[in-house]
């Protein structure tokens, strides 16, 4: 099988990357080091690198001759920072997804998997489901859920396969630690081995889903290996565990040493995955726990 990942020398795409190979993938990577938050790229020497933008079609244009499966994590991946910077997150997470598509459609793509986000439930009652309407409170979630559309339109004008993933907090092995902005278990971590204090956002009450990298990545390859009807392409799937914790209960389990600073805007009080729609069609059953992963660090 031959895949590529955009993304791929970020946080979750090289973890991927990684998997991909050790299961006998062929594998291309593009990414342009953008992201901010990332103290360092993680690129295979067993893949074909490109460090390229994914909205250049002219450039990546051919890389996707011949593959079989697109994964699509490149993004703009953080909320504040789309704030700070709309035009930035609305370019490469619309124009780029759109790319991204257009290129899998002209070369025969089998499958393209989409990483979206559970920013996209806004203030919606919690469980979140995938049958919630859209309340986007940022720029960020705007732009993603505006890929999760064009995914959509091309599984249902186009006949192109695609699979939409709403992640809930990823962190792990790899996870950004660098800026304000970085994951706050990365954030967490990091401030605990420099000594400080961990910098809890507003009243620290808000709750958070936690998914771990590898049960992301397990996601990500049983939607190309796995084949379904054609009804379940073009779709959302939530990825979390089902399980919530709020910020205090997550410092609390690394540091009594806490301070708190001013709430932020644009931000979502609760998430919460109802898995069940993932689990039934795919089969996908998260293995990590949050709380004896961060007792391990």
């Amino acid at each position: 099988m031959k895949s590529l990942v955009t993304g791929g020398a970020g946080f979750i795409g090289s973890n991927l990357v990684d998997e991909l190979i050790k299961q006998g993938h062929e594998v291309i990577v593009i990414d342009n080091e953008s992201a901010e938050s990332n103290g360092k790229f993680y690129w295979n020497d067993k893949s074909q690198n490109y460090k390229y933008d994914i909205c250049d079609y002219e450039k990546i244009r051919e890389l996707y001759t011949g593959v079989d499966y697109v994964f699509h994590l490149a993004a703009e991946a953080r909320i504040q920072p789309a704030i700070q910077n709309p035009l930035l997150a609305v370019k490469t997470n619309v124009l780029g997804t759109a790319t991204v598509l257009q290129c899998s459609r002209e070369s025969g793509v089998k499958k393209v998997i989409y990483s979206s986000s559970s920013s996209g439930y806004g203030h919606n009652k919690t469980p979140n489901n995938e049958n919630q309407l859209d309340d986007c409170l940022n720029p960020y979630s705007v732009s993603k859920i505006s890929g999760e559309k064009l995914c959509s339109m091309y599984t249902k004008l186009f006949g192109l396969k695609t699979i939409i993933f709403r992640y809930f907090n990823v962190y792990g092995e790899r996870q950004p630690l660098k800026g304000q902005y970085a994951p706050v278990v990365g954030i967490f971590l990091r401030q605990r081995s420099e000594g400080n204090p961990l910098t809890i956002i507003g009243d620290g009450e808000q709750r958070r889903d936690f998914t771990h990298v590898s049960d992301a990545v397990a996601a990500n390859i049983l939607a190309a290996t796995i084949d379904v009807d054609d009804q379940y392409y073009g779709q959302l799937y939530n990825v979390g565990p089902g399980k919530n914790y709020s910020i205090n209960e997550i410092a609390n389990t690394i540091s009594n040493n806490q301070i708190n600073i001013e709430p932020r805007i644009g931000e979502a009080r609760e998430t919460l995955a109802d898995n069940s729609k993932i689990k039934s069609v795919f089969g996908w059953d998260p293995k990590v726990n949050l709380v004896e992963w961060i007792k391990n660090q």
